[in-house]
């Protein structure tokens, strides 16, 4: 079998060269989670693509791997998510860490418990196979002990790491340990005045104004060690791939910096940092990075209500290093070439197909679904748009028609119709503006519906010629001819090919819309 090229045997064959070989351990895949907020979509998408490169890895080795997903909710909130409820209520406890902070839903022991429980909620509806790992359970069991006193040990190695990267107003007094005051309960106010590796703690002092929130003024000295600090998250990063010698991680574009920093601490360690893919990051329709703290841009279950699980997946494990726009607009394309996809699937060489798409989304290439039909997403909407009408049945019965192929896979069809009804009603239909013509585009489109009544055509490439012959002798472009069909007849900017639309719903039909909204 020839090699495969996809990226994530490309990033599986980076694991394996940088692993020892005589490490006896299952393989450790991390992916990292902030609880501040909500999990979103990009937290799937980066759960998803080290699922793919997990899978290639075992392919291409054999080796025993695992996946961990690891929430930082020892972190401290500093702002007040806008996509909450109740902020009000959470606002007295910024600065304290997530798992000390009470769920603004009401319904768990803390906010992260909220998040968390969310994104394990999230994970397993989708079947994703991981270990769920709590960094506040992490600190208060000890598993990060033996590294947290490591890095006491070597705090100056790792201030000469990091200063040098911080601004100069920000050098003096910065540390890597966030001690929790015990007087107060923050973690962002405290500011530590000196070290004790000899007995594992740090004095300090809880006097830090933000916006927000300001220190007690207590002081004090604590250890540094069963949860009564942490470090600043480059540094933690650095610490989890030193404690459980995480072999592989992938981040976003904005995260460099901080992945050769945490790369660099690990090796002040005595570790090597595991392998790494930065991805390029996931922006809402502004071109905006989406934010899980604002909300904004499509979530996975808005996603689910429009379209398969699998048409993400799809969508998520192309190039990840160019970025991506997930909001509405990006669905029905993604969808359609899903489809496409799996009708090509069946002719792509048994040797070829670790390097398709469809055999890192459906986990090997196992059971992925037959689909031969011409019906796809963009022929659902067009039809729903053309025939104003919400009946499943009905519209069923119109795709059956178009194309008899559809009756091998009702499932698909029921699910593409009941979708499609979803988005347009969501998406579309509360856009729709129906445009009037001025007197050229009115006489332009009676010519065409002349033209089209006369014809007795019925081949779609046929009829597609018919706008065209239609513009050229009246000496205009076709381009205005269908901007003018688009908005005036179907009331929106974009729309489907002629030919095509006029063999969907029926060439009377068409004429009739015409008839109705460019004629009378």
């Amino acid at each position: 079998m020839a090699t495969p090229n996809a990226w994530p045997f490309v990033e599986a064959e980076q694991i394996r060269k940088l692993r020892s070989p005589s490490t006896a351990r299952s393989v450790l895949f991390q992916t990292g989670y902030g609880p501040s907020g909500l999990p979103h979509i990009g937290t799937f998408a980066e759960v998803a693509r080290t699922t793919f490169v997990q899978r290639a890895f075992e392919t291409a080795t054999g080796l025993p791997t695992r996946l961990q997903a690891y929430s930082d909710d020892m972190d401290g909130l500093r702002k007040v998510p806008l996509n909450i409820p109740n902020g009000d209520a959470i606002e007295t406890h910024l600065g304290k860490p997530l798992h000390a902070i009470p769920d603004p839903f009401g319904c768990c022991e803390s906010f992260s418990g909220h998040n968390n429980a969310k994104l394990r909620e999230f994970l397993d509806a989708y079947g994703f196979t991981y270990e769920f790992k709590s960094s506040t359970q992490a600190y208060r069991n000890g598993e990060l002990d033996e590294g947290l006193s490591l890095l006491l040990s070597k705090v100056d190695d790792v201030l000469n790491v990091i200063l040098p990267t911080l601004r100069e107003e920000n050098r003096e007094g910065w540390s890597p340990f966030f001690p929790i005051c015990t007087a107060c309960g923050s973690i962002n106010a405290t500011r530590v005045t000196a070290y004790h590796p000899e007995r594992d703690s740090v004095s300090y002092v809880c006097d830090r104004q933000e916006k927000g929130y300001s220190g007690c003024g207590a002081a004090g000295e604590v250890s540094v060690l069963g949860g009564n600090a942490k470090v600043g998250w480059k540094v933690d990063w650095a610490l989890r791939w030193w404690v459980y010698d995480v072999d592989y991680e992938m981040s976003g574009k904005d995260l460099i910096d901080s992945v050769k920093l945490s790369s660099r601490l690990v090796r002040v360690l005595g570790k090597q940092p595991p392998a790494v893919l930065t991805y390029e990051l996931f922006l809402d329709e502004e071109g905006r990075k989406i934010s899980k703290s604002i909300g904004k841009g499509l979530s996975v279950d808005h996603w689910v209500d429009f379209a398969p699980i699998e048409s993400l997946l799809f969508y998520l494990y192309q190039n990840p290093k160019r970025a991506k726009r997930l909001y509405w607009d990006v669905v029905p394309k993604a969808v359609d070439d899903y489809l496409e996809a799996l009708r090509c699937w069946p002719d792509v060489p048994v040797e070829e197909r670790s390097s398709h798409p469809l055999w890192h989304v459906f986990g090997g290439g196992q059971n992925v679904p037959e689909y031969g039909a011409s019906v796809d997403f963009s022929v659902v909407t067009n039809l729903i748009a053309a025939l104003g009408s919400d009946n499943e049945e009905l519209l069923m019965e119109y795709l059956r028609r178009y194309d008899a192929r559809t009756e091998q896979y009702p499932d698909v069809l029921q699910s593409l119709v009941h979708k499609g009804l979803t988005y347009y009603r969501e998406q579309v239909l509360p856009g729709k503006l129906y445009r009037e013509p001025n007197a050229d585009e009115r006489a332009l489109l009676n010519r065409l519906h002349e033209a089209l009544a006369a014809s007795d055509e019925t081949e779609e490439s046929v009829v597609q010629s018919i706008p065209f012959d239609v513009a050229r002798e009246a000496g205009v472009e076709p381009k205005d001819l269908f901007r003018s069909f688009y908005e005036v007849v179907l009331g929106q900017e974009r729309g489907p090919r002629f030919g095509s639309f006029v063999t969907l719903v029926g060439k009377e039909k068409v004429l009739e819309m015409l008839q109705d909204k460019a004629i009378n």
